[in-house]
């Protein structure tokens, strides 16, 4: 029997994260506990007033399909939001509501780029934007950044032939952040070679000495992404949202309205009711601040001392390349003797990420010292 085709631009690398997450499952599963530190997820549930105000929305609304870019009245509270964080005032217009940022960024590569063009993007980061992008057909240029940079892409190493850049402040894996004149520097070397400029920004609201910087406060002439995962608490959910130009709404919206339909109107309803919870999520960035603390702590005392000044998020990148040349098989080893699960840097920088780490705190803090002592005690024992 023949089988099926399949299509090139669907052979996208996998996950690593995820099959971490799995092989931690399978061994719970026989009976282990496992730290989780893989993962970027925070341990809390959606902040009470999204549960409550969704469990009210049930009881007298079928939540059917909303408009395509979103309920109104969330798209007015996410402008808000920009106002009382970043004194921006920004049309709710311009706010389109999605299924997760992971959404947002097939409607933003959809909408801004053709198939082949060259998409830039620092190394280390997120790994799925690579994969989203193979699979609509366009070429991911990484850029690999220097702990000298702290990690992020500086205008000097922009391709002026990229049709994009995609940046992430803070940044997944390192934590790191971009500071105002940085911003402003690479949004303007992108509008001169009229790249465009994709702001990942869904670890805003997660930070410790400063806050982040949106490309918003720099430029109109943006694509903004962001999240109601991280600092809101609600991955499971899948509800983020885009800010867009001015010009560009229509074009999002038919996209929309073919690609998604809507996003989920139950997680809508919880969103809207989650952006008035501020001391609830306040409460869960002090965890991180006390997490991020007894990391820099501990981790460089068992002997990862090699670590990117984590600005925000909650993540800890560690070069290990003097303790292996296999990321992977550390993580597994990891997992197999210590019963702690970590990412390896591989996902999030396919060339040098085989000798660094990613370490997570977003859970309890007492699930990250129980980590910290297992870890310990493995490096002790190697």
């Amino acid at each position: 029997m023949a089988n099926m085709r399949i299509s090139e631009r669907s052979r996208v690398d996998p996950f690593i994260v995820m099959d971490v997450m799995e092989a931690a499952r399978r061994a719970e599963a026989q009976g282990r506990h496992i730290v989780h530190m893989e993962v970027g997820q925070p341990g809390t549930p959606a902040p009470q007033a999204a549960r409550v105000g969704l469990t009210r929305a049930m009881a007298s609304d079928p939540l059917g399909y909303t408009v395509a870019l979103g309920l109104p009245e969330l798209r007015a509270g996410i402008a808000d939001l920009y106002r009382r964080w970043y004194g921006v005032d920004l049309d709710p217009a311009r706010v389109v509501v999605t299924a997760g940022s992971s959404a947002a960024f097939l409607l933003a590569f959809t909408a801004l780029f053709d198939a082949g063009d060259r998409v830039g993007l620092g190394l280390p980061g997120y790994p799925s934007y690579r994969q989203i992008l193979k699979a609509l057909s366009l070429v991911a240029v990484g850029i690999e950044t220097q702990a000298a940079d702290r990690f992020q892409p500086v205008p000097h190493t922009l391709d002026p032939s990229l049709a994009g850049l995609i940046v992430a402040s803070p940044s997944n894996p390192t934590g790191t952040m971009l500071n105002r004149a940085s911003m402003r520097a690479l949004i303007d070397a992108c509008h001169a070679n009229r790249t465009a400029f994709i702001s990942d920004e869904i670890y805003h609201g997660i930070h410790y000495d400063g806050g982040a910087v949106s490309a918003l406060e720099v430029s109109d002439d943006v694509y903004v992404i962001n999240s109601f995962s991280k600092y809101f608490s609600m991955t499971g959910w899948r509800i983020g949202w885009m800010v867009v130009p001015e010009d560009h709404i229509r074009t999002i919206e038919r996209l929309a309205q073919n690609m998604f339909i809507c996003p989920p109107h139950a997680s809508q309803i919880a969103a809207l009711h989650a952006l008035g919870a501020d001391d609830e999520l306040d409460g869960n960035l002090a965890v991180y601040a006390r997490n991020r603390a007894l990391m820099l702590d501990r981790l460089p005392r068992a002997g990862f001392d090699r670590i990117a000044p984590p600005d925000g998020a909650f993540y800890i990148y560690a070069d290990v390349s003097h303790l292996t040349e296999n990321s992977v098989n550390f993580a597994s080893e990891i997992l197999e003797k210590a019963g702690v699960a970590v990412t390896p840097g591989v996902d999030f920088d396919p060339g040098r990420g085989a000798g660094s780490l990613r370490f997570s705190y977003a859970r309890a803090t007492e699930d990250i010292e129980e980590g910290l002592a297992r870890l310990r005690d493995f490096m002790a024992a190697r």
